[in-house]
């Protein structure tokens, strides 16, 4: 007699468990590899950039002498990786040359690729914050898709099975608020605001206090972006941060930094600015399919020490990914 198990109140069979299993799977698999195709043709830009200066070093050597580096790391430079992380990534492919004594040029594209998903590896943790009580705060200057962003995280997480409330704490900016209720409404998920030029710490507090009474599982909350004054910046989000440590201590704290990807290496120095004034946790690159620039991807892991956790590819509510070096790279090299 075979075994069966009650799931939605019908009974199914383990076979026909395991076959749900599987096309649940193989649903998934299909949702990834859709996702790497539009990762593919978003990073056309990029690569056509990158990889193509790169490509075309070498092809053009058939030795590896001190004119096939120089060239390589021109064309990298080209490519907005910065000088430090460039030059780091020539002198790594210089000694593990010497150390495997290799002689062709397309055995140091592998070599190089491989480099390259070493120095944007993110850690297995990285995402454990979304399995726990988090309040996530989105920093970031007006105009990178920080409110876009918000609800394209608000809509994943409530497709993973999370309870997610907004809260509109950069009240400096009338259209921030307006915004973001668009994107609450369109998530599906409760908003706390009040109005404009209010408080952004009375904001947060009055957020968790009904993250907490709602037993909600992550709470995002929309912070303001001004460069121009840093010191209005740390102290705004300093008092953010009492007011959570105060109110909320049994929560993760999640600080994710919105860099618009076509602004190049001013993204760079936005984010050196911003983690002079905040513990981000993490970075969001978006616009990435509209950009050349996609190197600073490469540039902001490993000259900042900042991990990229998720990328955006596209306008729609699903084209924003947790970040995955492995395919960043192959759909560079364009790898299918």
């Amino acid at each position: 007699m075979k075994e069966k198990s009650q799931i939605n109140g019908e009974l199914q069979t383990n076979e026909e468990l395991q076959t749900n299993n599987e096309l649940h799977m193989n649903k998934n698999e299909d949702k990834k590899k859709g996702f790497f195709s539009k990762l593919v043709i978003g990073l056309s830009k990029t690569r056509d950039n990158l990889i193509g200066g790169v490509e075309n070093v070498l092809n053009s050597f058939i030795t590896i002498d001190e004119e096939f580096y120089e060239e390589l790391e021109e064309a990298l430079i080209m490519a907005d990786l910065g000088v430090n992380t460039v030059l780091k990534v020539i002198e790594d492919l210089r000694v593990k040359v010497k150390e495997q004594k290799l002689t062709s040029t397309e055995e140091v594209r592998e070599l190089l690729k491989n480099e390259l998903k070493s120095l944007m590896l993110v850690n297995e943790d990285a995402y454990d914050f979304v399995d726990q009580k988090t309040v996530l705060l989105v920093i970031g200057v007006n105009g990178v898709g920080k409110t876009t962003t918000i609800g394209k995280l608000s809509n994943q997480y409530k497709l993973a099975g999370k309870t997610v409330m907004l809260a509109a704490a950069d009240t400096f900016r009338a259209a921030a608020i307006d915004q973001l209720k668009v994107w609450a409404n369109r998530s599906g998920v409760p908003l706390i605001a009040q109005s404009e030029n209010s408080d952004p710490g009375a904001v947060v507090y009055d957020a968790i206090q009904s993250a907490k009474a709602k037993n909600t599982d992550i709470l995002i909350c929309d912070t303001a972006g001004r460069l121009h004054n840093k010191k209005n910046l740390m102290d705004e989000l300093h008092k953010i941060y009492r007011i959570i440590e105060r109110e909320y201590p049994a929560a993760h704290k999640e600080v994710l930094l919105v860099l618009d990807s076509t602004t190049g290496q001013n993204a760079v120095q936005q984010a050196k600015l911003f983690k002079e004034t905040a513990d981000i946790t993490g970075v969001v690159l978006t616009k990435l399919d509209g950009t050349a620039k996609g190197g600073i991807a490469i540039a902001i892991q490993s000259e900042l020490k900042l991990p990229v956790k998720y990328i955006g590819v596209g306008e729609g509510i699903d084209d924003l990914r947790p970040f995955d070096s492995n395919d960043f790279i192959d759909a560079l090299f364009n790898i299918t």
